[in-house]
């Protein structure tokens, strides 16, 4: 039988809330075996990777500074956040109410428009970056 912590006992919680190694090494598997799920299984997470792995390195040889190219990256893996939680919830609802439920319609469009806020906002950044009025433009024509 196993003893479990007392509620009202805080140190025994922190205790057993502490990590190893092993369930480092064991997160670490289980959030590459989820990305490579939903490689395997969603073909707008594939569209989104495609995007991020063309796009990644033209923001690094742009000529803008650091923190620039730190925003256009992080613009683009926000995109891949967000469709990989867009598609959890997707998965979820399809597992628990296969059919077709006006809330369950709800939960998913909300979804979606937040990976259309996180594209939204990639544009938003990249078009900041490279106004014409920021100096990329006479860098690039010099």
């Amino acid at each position: 039988m196993v003893n479990l912590p007392a509620v009202d006992d805080p140190v025994e919680q922190v205790e057993s809330k502490r990590r190893s190694f092993r369930n480092f090494v064991a997160s670490v598997r289980y959030s590459v075996d989820g990305f490579f799920a939903a490689f395997q299984h969603e073909p707008s997470f594939r569209e989104d990777l495609l995007f991020a792995i063309l796009l990644v390195p033209l923001a690094i040889i742009l000529p803008v500074n650091a923190v620039s190219t730190a925003l256009m990256i992080a613009s683009l893996i926000l995109i891949l956040i967000v469709e990989l939680l867009n598609s959890a919830i997707e998965w979820i609802i399809d597992y628990l109410r296969p059919e077709r439920h006006p809330l369950a319609k709800r939960i998913k469009d909300m979804a979606s428009a937040a990976v259309f806020l996180s594209y939204i906002n990639c544009i938003v950044v990249w078009t900041i970056m490279l106004w014409p009025s920021n100096a990329v433009w006479r860098r690039l024509l010099t």
